[in-house]
Formats: C-alpha cells, sequence, structure tokens
C-alpha cells in the first residue's frame, strides 16, 4: 500500500497534493485593462446615480477617479499615456461642464449626444495618428491571447502599410458611426417631442454601434487574416 508523506505525495509516486491554480484565459487577460478603464467608469456612475440616488453631478465626480487614476498610474510608473482612461476622463470632464449648464430636457438629451460626439471625435482624431484608439479595443479579439497572434500584431503595426491603413480604417468607420449618432441625436432633441426623444435616444445610440460593428468589418476582417497569416509564417 503506498503512504502518504509530508508533502502530500504518494511513495507510488504519482498523485500530488498540491493543486495547481488555473491560469486566466489569455483573452480575458487582454480584455482586463478595457474593462477596467471602460466599464469600470461607467458601472460606478449607473450605481451612484441610478443605485444610491447621488446627483449626476457627483455621480461623474466620483466616477472620475477609476480614469484620474488609471492615467496617473500610467504617466507615473510607464511614463505612458493610458488613451482609454484618459478618454473616459476627458468625457466625464465634459459631462460635469455640461451638467452644471444645462436645465432642460431637451438640453438633457443633447447633453447624452455630446459626450458620445466627443468620444467620436477623439477617435476620429487618433485614425490620423500612429496609434488609433480603436485598435486597442479591436486586439484582443484577433489576437485571442495567443503568443504567436500578439507578436504577429506588433510586427504588423511596426513594418506593415496595408495593417497599417486598416487599423486607421476601423478607427475612422467607428469614429464616424459614432458622430453620425451623436448628430442624429442633437438634432432629435431639438427637433422631436421629448416624450419620443426619450425612448429614440437609445435607439439611436445602439443603431450606431451597431454599424459601427457592420461596417467596421470591412477593416477588421483583412487585419485577422493578415495576423494569421504572419502568425503561421513565423
Amino acid at each position: 500500500m503506498s503512504q502518504i508523506t509530508a508533502a502530500g505525495t504518494t511513495t507510488a509516486g504519482t498523485t500530488s497534493g498540491a493543486v495547481t491554480a488555473k491560469a486566466p484565459h489569455p483573452l480575458a487577460k487582454s480584455l482586463r485593462p478595457l474593462a477596467v478603464d471602460i466599464a469600470g467608469p461607467l458601472a460606478a456612475y449607473y450605481l451612484l446615480h441610478s443605485g444610491l440616488g447621488a446627483s449626476e453631478f457627483a455621480a461623474l465626480a466620483w466616477s472620475s477617479v477609476f480614469p484620474v487614476a488609471r492615467t496617473v498610474l500610467g504617466l507615473a510608473k510607464d511614463r505612458t499615456l493610458n488613451r482609454f482612461a484618459a478618454l473616459m476622463l476627458g468625457v466625464n470632464l465634459v459631462g460635469l461642464v455640461l451638467t452644471a449648464v444645462s436645465g432642460d430636457a431637451r438640453l438633457m438629451l443633447a447633453k447624452e449626444s455630446v459626450l458620445s460626439g466627443f468620444m467620436a471625435l477623439a477617435i476620429l482624431g487618433s485614425a490620423l495618428t500612429a496609434q488609433p484608439l480603436m485598435s486597442a479595443a479591436l486586439r484582443p479579439f484577433l489576437t485571442k491571447g495567443e503568443a504567436a497572434r500578439e507578436a504577429a500584431w506588433d510586427r504588423l503595426t511596426a513594418g506593415s502599410r496595408p495593417f497599417r491603413r486598416y487599423e486607421r480604417l476601423f478607427s475612422a468607420v467607428w469614429g464616424s458611426a459614432l458622430l453620425a449618432e451623436c448628430v442624429a441625436r442633437v438634432v432629435g432633441a431639438f427637433t422631436l417631442p421629448v416624450a419620443t426623444m426619450a425612448w429614440l435616444s437609445t435607439v439611436l445610440l445602439i443603431a450606431g454601434i451597431a454599424a459601427g460593428s457592420v461596417l467596421g468589418q470591412a477593416a477588421a476582417q483583412p487585419m485577422e487574416k493578415l495576423v494569421r497569416a504572419e502568425a503561421a509564417a513565423v
């Protein structure tokens, strides 16, 4: 009969008492920063405003703690700007200013559109730079957390002009879709009955996101093929 040793293994040799911790899924690990930078502030805002009854101004102010901390930490630790955290901080600051000046229902509806418009302009502007904003959101889905694909993405970003064009196109598509949604909601806020815009505003936002998702495939699919081919070649 096998004897159990103090280390938790049998003298027969194969059974171990130690339990190996399960490593997190690579895709989940890649998406974690986006969840912290985007979902964190939004969750804090809705919890404070809708759940705990805080004023809109207070909820926006307190939910800014997330992006402020992430932005400052990135600058202090890595000497880099966390662009998504900075973007969410900018959105919150714009929201604080608009909350202070908006009074009637139509202005409140328009304020929501201006916030998405601010994000749209930031995304569109980044499409003209070397680091398009939406690339950070797309990368985890194309690389799937695989080391070979991650390395392939880095090589393509550094040396492939077609890949860089698709990167910029992807951000341009999303920025344009969100900007169109913003314009539609602002026009509706001042031309349609408030009761209509109360529900139509959400419909337009969903439509803008859907348009970005569908039209963005024109860039995302070629990028995925390039990443897959590059990873396979190496």
